[in-house]
């Protein structure tokens, strides 16, 4: 499982013109579901990215965690962050999971989230959408469940 992180001061994603998801300030969250992986990838993940300590304190360090600052997650599949463009220039995604259990994934993973009581958006599995965001910094980060 791969997440690419971004800390913003808000997002929102629109599927069809209308907002499936929205926060104020926060992360959003991109989430690619590989073949193979399990609950233990998203306990993994969904423990880690809540108190990731990437907000700045008073003196301006990264000592803050999201869940310390009362902010909110935006999640959005995104099965692009399995893309292998090793050969030629169309990129493959043989690694990514199938629909199916992709999206049975996906919704673990929210639920693991909004356990740990972080307020949580989503976009729409499998849909076509827009992603809008303020960036916060910026601050990009990706995390991979197989690099533990």
């Amino acid at each position: 499982m791969r997440v690419v992180i971004q800390r913003v001061q808000s997002a929102e994603v629109l599927v069809d013109g209308r907002a499936a998801g929205k926060i104020g300030k926060g992360l959003l969250v991109f989430v690619g579901i590989a073949r193979g992986d399990d609950e233990k990838d998203l306990s993994h993940l969904a423990s880690k990215i809540p108190d990731l300590r990437i907000f700045e304190d008073d003196s301006g360090k990264f000592n803050l965690s999201l869940r310390e600052i009362n902010g909110e997650m935006l999640v959005v599949s995104q099965f692009t962050l399995y893309a292998d463009c090793r050969k030629g220039r169309r990129p493959s995604f043989t690694e990514a999971e199938e629909p199916a259990p992709a999206k049975s994934l996906y919704e673990q993973f929210i639920a693991l989230l909004r356990e740990g009581d972080i307020p949580v958006q989503t976009g729409e599995f499998q849909a076509r959408m827009e992603v809008r965001l303020v960036n916060d910094g910026p601050v990009t980060l990706l995390l991979d469940s197989k690099s533990r």
